[in-house]
């Protein structure tokens, strides 16, 4: 597949995703997807909301769970403080921007990017029903951040970077919008580094958060030539067969 073949195919999988959340009824707490295929990964059991704590789920509403495709808890992951400015790429229906506004507090403020129409709009939908203030959602590729240079604390992502067909345009963008010593933190699959693209793909779909994974050295050396210091990669369960979801840190000198 061409990049291009595969950002279609991955737009529209998000947007399947978002459509089948029935947002009809989720204020009375019976949120249900519509179409269950539109969740399914490598191993669907690996892939969603159980990384987070309970208390963490009961501060947003129940769509940006329920719609939630990601391998681990980034918020977490990045330790964010009252007053910082925080991007997540891949923002989806916007469980980890809305959690992270609750953590930088008033003075700080979240950004969420997302390419997919029909995520923004459900992300846009839980911002109101959160009355989230500091939290601003925008259209755009994460090969192509629509935001300034240096205004950024720390970048997050949950299970997207994977995606992407030009992961070096990633790296070099979530550079670009960091401060300097802004930091990473990101959740991921990451492949062994013995395995080819080929094992990769025989381990599941780009678009099922395996194909595309890179290896850990691949990975590592890739934040570097972006310009980040500090780099760690730490696998924290398997999602396939020489496939883990990760851990992601980095610095911005």
């Amino acid at each position: 597949m061409t990049g291009s073949d595969i950002t279609e195919q991955v737009r529209q999988r998000y947007a399947d995703a978002a459509l089948s959340v029935d947002s009809s009824c989720c204020d009375t707490d019976c949120c249900e997807p519509t179409n269950a295929a539109a969740f399914e990964t490598a191993d669907s059991g690996n892939f969603g909301t159980w990384r987070y704590e309970a208390n963490d789920l009961d501060e947003i509403p129940d769509g940006a769970a329920l719609a939630s495709l990601g391998c681990g808890n980034p918020t977490a992951v990045a330790e964010l403080r009252p007053g910082e400015t925080v991007l997540d790429l891949g923002s989806g229906a916007g469980i980890d921007v809305l959690l992270s506004a609750k953590r930088v507090g008033p003075e700080g403020f979240a950004y969420g990017i997302d390419m997919t129409d029909e995520m923004l709009a459900l992300a846009r939908k839980h911002q109101k029903e959160a009355g989230a203030t500091n939290v601003e959602f925008r259209k755009g590729m994460i090969e192509a951040i629509p935001l300034d240079d240096g205004i950024v604390d720390v970048v997050i992502s949950n299970c997207v970077i994977n995606l992407s067909a030009d992961k070096p345009a990633v790296f070099s963008e979530m550079h670009r919008v960091l401060k300097s010593g802004g930091r990473l933190g990101i959740a991921d699959v990451v492949a062994d580094d013995e395995l080819s693209e080929a094992d990769r793909l025989e381990r599941g779909s780009w678009v099922g958060c395996v194909a595309g994974a890179l290896g850990f050295t691949e990975y590592a050396q890739g934040l570097e030539a972006a310009g980040f210091t500090g780099v760690s990669i730490e696998p924290t369960h398997s999602v396939a067969d020489g496939m883990h979801s990760a851990i992601v840190r980095a610095v911005k000198p």
